[in-house]
């Protein structure tokens, strides 16, 4: 990579937060470029992400590339010297995907059907209130899928980008962090591990700031 600015299209309360602790990890330059929720300032980013949706990453070269999973996977490719995935090939290399794709596909999926059930449906609210409801059954138990492999982290005794990911995720439980406590202990402490991190205190406070 050369030595330019990545850019970091980002929202507060957004899926901006995991890649932007990323960066910090890495040390890469960025600025990041924030995205209001008005009409006008959606439809101006459709035109840096046709799906309006945050966040997006603009390379150093001017690539644009969205979808949280794959900038996430797309940067510890770019910078391997970071350590946050293991070497590309290798089984734990595997598993580190498989997760990835897990928490985007899973996890991620059952939160957007949770906070927009509306959009799932063309019945009445009461087929939204259904559809709300069982994607918080499904987002509970894929939460307790990857609770079950954490030791600490989701890959074990090293910390990955999947990591930020699924804080990220998990941060946006209704009720809280709190609701971990007694019931995903070890999903309690990873969240407590992440957030001591310099790289957390930093987006947190940015997007806090926002």
């Amino acid at each position: 990579m050369t030595r330019a600015d990545y850019t970091l299209y980002a929202r507060h309360n957004a899926g901006s937060l995991a890649p932007q602790i990323v960066l910090e990890e890495i040390g890469a330059p960025y600025q990041l470029a924030w995205i209001g929720s008005s009409p006008a300032e959606v439809e101006s980013y459709r035109r840096i992400n046709p799906n309006a949706k945050i966040p997006a990453l603009m390379l150093p070269d001017g690539t644009t590339v969205y979808e949280s999973a794959a900038i996430l996977i797309h940067l510890t490719d770019a910078h391997p010297a970071a350590g946050l995935a293991p070497a590309a090939g290798s089984a734990r290399h595997a598993l580190f995907l498989q997760w990835m794709v897990s928490l985007s596909a899973n996890v991620y999926e059952a939160l957007l059907r949770y906070y927009y059930a509306d959009r799932y449906s063309t019945g009445a609210a009461s087929a939204a209130d259904g559809i709300q409801a069982q994607a918080l059954k499904d987002y509970d138990r894929h939460l307790e899928l990857v609770h079950d492999s954490l030791r600490p982290y989701v890959l074990g005794a090293d910390f990955t980008a999947a990591d930020p990911y699924l804080y990220m995720l998990a941060s946006w439980y209704p009720g809280g962090m709190a609701a971990f406590q007694t019931r995903l202990p070890r999903l309690a402490r990873h969240a407590e591990l992440v957030r001591a991190r310099p790289a957390t205190r930093k987006a947190e406070e940015d997007h806090t700031e926002r």
